[in-house]
This record gives structure tokens, sequence and C-alpha cells, in this order.
């Protein structure tokens, strides 16, 4: 499958980044479309569905290591999770359990469950929750990478947030409810989604790596999500309760900080920054530059 130029991780399919992402001719899918295991639920309603339920699992090589991966395809249905869909992720976690490959990387690109399947894809929700933890127990690295148009929201923020590392481009968006969903239930005055700026400051790559929601900020590029991946994979993983506890100082200290904060430049501000109203214009290399000297990635 062709690439752009620029080999854009945000314009590319799930098809797409698995190619790029992984050690060439090494993906071996799981389930795929000729399988012909579609949602049960779609059709009851009159609508399409697709053959692999937008979601794409297997097994690869990345950097020659053994690793499972799920790539969500953002063009169906938002990338939203169904029974199948889940069920297929869930499936992959619990095959990383017994196979104990070197990691397992998700790639997410999803608004969080397929409501005409709520109550299905809730609870398979629930299931890839209690894989994700059972790997991290089991000392295999999890990692997602986010960086596509859909961004990762609902369940699926969820279980980003389980993961060892997050990857992130700046493209990408990370958060419980999405924005168009803040604004329906707290009002446009509480928060305008149309207003692009606000919503990337808000739940966008660069705030969700100074917040150190994502522990690696990287280009639009998926050679470089690449890179990041195969350092991530090379991580100790460990998953315990001081670990547990670890985070939820770092989540206090945070809401002791910035809980009064009521968009993201005071945040930035806060920390120390100089000239925040630029950070969001510069490119990755300066950004990361710009930020190097902040404290407030790990709740200081």
């Amino acid at each position: 499958m062709s690439l752009s130029p620029s080999h854009s991780f945000y314009e590319a399919n799930a098809r797409q980044r698995i190619a790029a992402l992984l050690d060439p001719g090494s993906f071996q899918e799981l389930l795929g479309p000729q399988e012909r295991i579609t949602s049960p639920h779609l059709p009851v309603l009159g609508l399409p569905v697709a053959f692999d339920d937008g979601v794409i699992v297997g097994a690869g090589l990345l950097g020659g290591k053994n690793v499972l991966i799920a790539a969500q395809e953002g063009g169906f249905m938002g990338g939203s999770v169904g029974e199948i869909h889940g069920a297929k992720i869930a499936g992959l976690l619990q095959r990383a359990l017994a196979s104990t490959p070197r990691g397992v990387l998700l790639l997410l690109d999803s608004g969080g469950v397929r409501l005409h399947e709520a109550n299905a894809a809730l609870i398979v929700v629930a299931h890839i929750l209690r894989g994700l933890l059972q790997l991290r127990h089991a000392g295999i690295p999890c990692v997602a990478l986010i960086g596509g148009a859909n961004g990762c929201f609902g369940g699926m923020g969820i279980v980003a947030h389980c993961c060892d590392t997050v990857i992130m481009s700046e493209e990408g968006r990370l958060g419980l409810s999405g924005p168009e969903v803040i604004e329906t239930v707290a009002g446009v005055e509480e928060f305008d989604a149309c207003d692009r700026a606000l919503v990337w400051r808000t739940v966008g790559g660069k705030q969700r790596y100074l917040l150190g929601d994502a522990q690696r900020l990287v280009p639009d590029d998926i050679a470089a999500f690449r890179a990041a991946a195969k350092e991530a994979l090379a991580l100790s993983s460990s998953f315990d309760l001081s670990a547990l506890e670890a985070e939820h100082r770092l989540l206090e200290n945070r809401l002791a900080r910035f809980g009064d904060c009521s968009d993201a430049l005071e945040i930035w501000n806060r920390m120390g920054l100089t000239d925040v109203a630029q950070l969001p214009l510069l490119d990755n290399e300066a950004f990361l530059a710009a930020t190097a000297t902040i404290q407030s990635r790990t709740g200081a």
C-alpha cells in the first residue's frame, strides 16, 4: 500500500500504518477480512458492516522483536468499538499473555464505544482493560500510538492511559469525553468544540505530553512513531502497588497545581514556560526544546 511522500501517520489508514511501522513483510494478520467476522448488530439497524469490523490485529516484527499489534481503522464508523471490534483486541491481549511477545502495540484512532452496540461494547472494553493490566503485571510492555484524525476518546482513552507508554503526535488528541460531547453536556460557554485551537490546547498531543499523559511526542511521521515504539519496548515494565501509588501522587499534584486553571495557556504559564501563546505554533523539535527544562511532567 502506497503512502504519501511524508509517510504521515495522520493521513495513513490502519493497514498502511501497520505496513510502515513493522519490519517489511513481517505482519501476519489474524481474523482478517476473508474470515467475514462482522458485527451482528449493525445489519439489524440497516447499517453497513466491515469485514474486519474496523480493526486489524496480528503479529509481526519491530526491529527484529516479536510483537502483537492492533490498529483501529478510523475510516469505519470513526474507529468506534463494537462487540466484534473490541473482542478482536481483547483476544489479541489474551494471545499475548500466552505467547509472551516483546510487547503489544495499540494504534488507537477512535471516538469511543459504538453507540449502536453500547452494552456489548462496554463489556468488551472492560475485557480489554483487564487484559492490559494482566499484561503489565506479567511484564509485557503495552504501547499506545495516537496520531489519527479521530483522536482517542471514551473507553479507548481509558485504554490508552492503562498502557505503559503513550506516544503521540501534535495532531493526536486524547481524552475521556470528546469535545463535542463536552459541549453538548456542559454548553458552548463551557467548551466550544468548534474552536480548534482550544480543542488542541486542551486534549492535543502537546498538552498531553506536558501533563505527562504521553511519554513521547513525535512528528507526524510513521518512521518517528516506529523509532519511539522501539525505544518504548526496550524499557522495563513495572506494574505493582508502588507504581499505582506513584501515579496517584502525580494526579494529586496535578490537581493541586492546575485544578483552578480554565485554559492550557494558564497551565503552561504556571509551569514556568514563556511566550506560551507561541507554543502551539512551534514544530515538534522547537516545541521539545522550548519545554525541555520544565519539571511539571513528573508532577513536581
